[in-house]
């Protein structure tokens, strides 16, 4: 399903410890880092496509998570030239996403990644809360970077943390020094 602008609509899934440390995953057979995502199908809410992407890719069912927040409205990103199918129809120009949030009350055993016929991820750890906006793949950073400002305040508060923000190199961090310097 292809939007009328070329975007796919898509779930992204932010899974929390209760220390502050983010589910990460390796894509089978690639070098690429990432959250759990997934395309929405037509007769899907952005939350039952959650569910079901949740269940394909981590093998969690909904008791083993708790939604803490959802990111508003679609986060959008590009693809590179590259990667664009141009001979199929609509032609998919990115991805707009809806991203959760989701506190983890499993056990570590619960995490699946063979839960589906056709495994995503064949490598998974726990990182700190801001590792996946400088490590996923550049052209995913700046949506990551957005859904993660958004659930920082989160948490915080759900975990007791504190999250400085991001290292020096990101582009949330650079905006954020240029404002200083402006202020």
């Amino acid at each position: 399903m292809i939007d009328p602008d070329g975007y796919r609509p898509n779930v992204g899934i932010v899974l929390l410890r209760d220390d502050g440390r983010l589910f990460w995953a390796r894509r089978i057979n690639r070098d690429g880092w990432q959250f759990p995502q997934g395309g929405m199908r037509s007769d899907e809410t952005p939350l039952e496509a959650m569910y079901r992407e949740l269940q394909e890719e981590t093998g969690l069912f909904p008791e083993h998570v708790e939604v803490l927040a959802v990111t508003r409205g679609w986060l959008r990103y590009r693809l590179p030239r590259r990667y664009l199918r141009r001979n199929e129809r609509p032609v998919c120009i990115g991805q707009k996403q809806v991203w959760f949030l989701l506190r983890f009350l499993g056990e570590e055993r619960h995490l699946r990644l063979d839960a589906n016929e056709k495994p995503e991820f064949d490598v998974w750890r726990w990182v700190d809360f801001w590792y996946p906006a400088h490590n996923v793949v550049t052209f995913k950073r700046q949506v990551y970077e957005r859904a993660l400002r958004q659930f920082a305040p989160t948490v915080e508060r759900a975990c007791r943390v504190r999250l400085d923000p991001p290292l020096l190199g990101s582009s949330l961090h650079a905006k954020l020094a240029v404002l200083a310097e402006a202020g």
